[in-house]
């Protein structure tokens, strides 16, 4: 029976709308596929990576700043070249696009439930409830989200002892990046929930003597979860560079943790001393990470707005 039940949806889907529009769109296929393969490759980082950016035993100080295998000098051991402390950079840029895709996909987790919780609260409830929740997002919205997490992480690093900062250092960013970014997801479902609530059916729940809380889960959610993923796709990508811009100004994840933008910073340090491949080649993988992630949501916006079928 179950697997009956799961062959039916699975055909549901494949003979719905979002499927059929996924098919005819190359570019939205073209960043599924690319946005698959970069994730699965910094899953499965330590089975991939040639070396382990991590283990200082395996590390040798003489193979630092090696060019790409097929420059003058370079060393087919490292395909992409190795930094300043003879890290291998294919392998960086695998254990990087990890800690960067962690951070990423936690902070909008967490936006999602802070964010989907106060607008659904706020758009049901109404009344003082409602204004006081959207001036606080109003105010958030006249600072940019850089700034503001920048202030938690710096208030965090201020109240947290100095010698747990490299513990907490991800949880931090994670909160930070997170927090910055849960408004544009309470004001999108306050919205659809506004509209929501005057239905029939939010009607008929109220009749039978349902409690609030199971109809804002039961009932209301499952009808505004389709622009909201489409919030949390485009927003994957903004947490990914804003997490690469922390990291970058020295205020993300520690050195002895590298993300992308730890590891662009780096490089950019030797820069103009010609070793361009330790700040380039991390550069082009963030870039094609957020690239794909963004052109899979603008198609997933554009799929799901009947105004476009």
């Amino acid at each position: 029976m179950e697997q009956a039940i799961e062959k039916s949806r699975l055909q549901r889907f494949l003979d719905g709308d979002l499927w059929h529009s996924f098919k005819r769109n190359p570019v939205a296929i073209i960043s599924f596929i690319v946005t698959v393969i970069m994730i699965a490759a910094a899953a499965f980082a330590p089975l991939i990576a040639p070396h382990d950016p991590f283990n200082l035993a395996a590390i040798d100080i003489m193979d630092a700043s090696v060019p790409p295998a097929w420059q003058e000098f370079g060393d087919p051991r490292f395909v992409l070249g190795t930094d300043d402390q003879g890290r291998d950079i294919f392998s960086t840029i695998l254990y990087g696009a990890r800690i960067s895709l962690i951070v990423g996909f936690a902070s909008v987790i967490f936006a999602m439930v802070v964010g989907i919780s106060l607008g659904l609260i706020s758009g049901y409830v109404g009344g003082r409830t409602d204004a006081f929740i959207m001036r606080i997002a109003d105010i958030q919205l006249s600072f940019p989200s850089i700034l503001i997490a920048l202030l938690i992480d710096g208030v965090a690093r201020g109240v947290v002892p100095k010698e747990m900062h490299t513990d907490l250092s991800i949880y931090v960013l994670i909160f930070a990046i997170g927090v910055s970014g849960w408004v544009q997801y309470a004001r999108t479902v306050r919205g659809s929930t506004l509209v929501e609530k005057n239905k029939e059916y939010v009607q008929a729940a109220r009749v039978i003597g349902i409690r609030p809380l199971t109809i804002l889960w039961r009932h209301v959610l499952p009808n505004v979860m389709g622009p909201v993923m489409v919030i949390a796709t485009i927003h994957l990508a903004l947490a990914i560079i804003t997490e690469a811009t922390l990291s970058f100004l020295g205020v993300g994840v520690p050195p002895t943790t590298p993300s992308l933008g730890t590891l662009i910073r780096i490089g950019n340090e030797y820069l103009f001393s010609g070793d361009w491949w330790i700040t380039i080649f991390p550069g082009v993988a963030l870039v094609i990470l957020v690239l794909a992630v963004n052109l899979l949501g603008d198609w997933l916006r554009d799929a799901l707005n009947p105004k476009l079928r």
